[in-house]
């Protein structure tokens, strides 16, 4: 009971990220200042990448093809099942949901599973965390490229077509340092793996300045004007009906391919979590302009509940299991 408590306290860089959510409604970053943040945030994202190209180990790659009908499962649920949910969700709900956060949950449920968090929920409920590790880093490097074109077929579905020439974008700033660098992890992997503190700031840093530099670009926009506290409680209601609709969903195909335990566990939570690192530097790039602010909202609404009822049900599946 203790620990379940425990789990119920906010994690200090949830508490910081929505402090970050505050200041840039409140003194948001304008002319040169929003430039120069801008150019920053892109240098973070670049080295970013290049960092989780280095970190990934070759045995990662080539060890994901042992479970392949598990990582198939998983792929496909995060790159298909996901973004259908969603949809569906979008469309069931439209007279509740405010129709500029439409393009948000759509960029949301085509993003690519968690890596550390997913990694460790598994971990904590005693599921297959060897499993989990590789079904991250396959998840990882197919959301460079599957996450634009996902996000490009359910905004075409809802009738609002994206600019494609934004996947080159990403090809450029993410998919090409990611490559480099995981060309250069002879060089630089054993540094990288040697001081995970680094990754982990550089992890925080490029979030923390996507959502301030995009939110920034949003509020001095006008677009977050006249959006009211109701339209973000329906917001979160969306939020909290996909997660559970997610989390029922994973759990009846993880019976109906007959997967044991540890390799349900790894299913269940690379299916529910979604990447804020990855979506937050994409969304920036894909959506350099103000625009970008409204399409992570609907991101940072899911993550909190995300975070907290996965740490609930790992920490339950774990003790169930002792």
């Amino acid at each position: 009971m203790q620990r379940l408590v425990s789990l119920l306290i906010p994690d200090r860089f949830i508490v910081i990220l929505l402090a970050m959510v505050g200041v840039a409604a409140v003194l948001p970053a304008r002319g040169t200042a929003l430039d120069w943040l801008g150019a920053v945030s892109t240098i973070c994202i670049v080295t970013l990448f290049f960092v989780h190209g280095a970190r990934l180990s070759r045995s990662a790659v080539i060890g994901g093809f042992t479970r392949l009908r598990l990582h198939l499962v998983i792929v496909g649920f995060t790159f298909l099942i996901f973004p259908l949910l969603g949809l569906a969700l979008t469309t069931v709900a439209a007279p509740l949901i405010e129709p500029a956060f439409v393009p948000g949950i759509l960029f949301l449920c085509a993003l690519p599973t968690t890596v550390a968090s997913s990694i460790a929920m598994v971990s904590m409920a005693k599921g297959n965390v060897a499993a989990s590790v590789i079904a991250a880093a396959l998840s990882s490097m197919l959301g460079v490229v599957l996450t634009p074109l996902m996000f490009a077929a359910l905004l075409s579905t809802a009738g609002a077509p994206i600019d494609l020439s934004g996947i080159g974008k990403v090809v450029l700033i993410l998919a090409l340092p990611f490559a480099i660098g995981h060309l250069c992890r002879p060089l630089a992997g054993a540094w990288i793996e040697a001081h995970p503190g680094v990754g982990r700031s550089l992890d925080r840093l490029t979030i923390l300045l996507a959502i301030y530099v995009a939110l920034s670009a949003a509020v001095g926009g006008g677009l977050l004007a006249g959006l009211g506290l109701d339209r973000f409680l329906w917001l979160l209601a969306a939020m909290l009906a996909l997660l559970v609709l997610v989390i029922g969903t994973a759990m009846l195909i993880a019976q109906l391919f007959r997967f044991d335990y540890g390799d349900g566990a790894a299913l269940l939570f690379a299916a529910m979590q979604k990447s804020i690192i990855s979506g937050t530097p994409m969304a920036r790039i894909l959506f350099p302009g103000a625009e970008a602010g409204l399409i992570i909202v609907p991101l940072l609404v899911y993550y909190v509940p995300m975070m907290t009822v996965s740490a609930i049900m790992a920490a339950r599946m774990g003790s169930v299991r002792e």
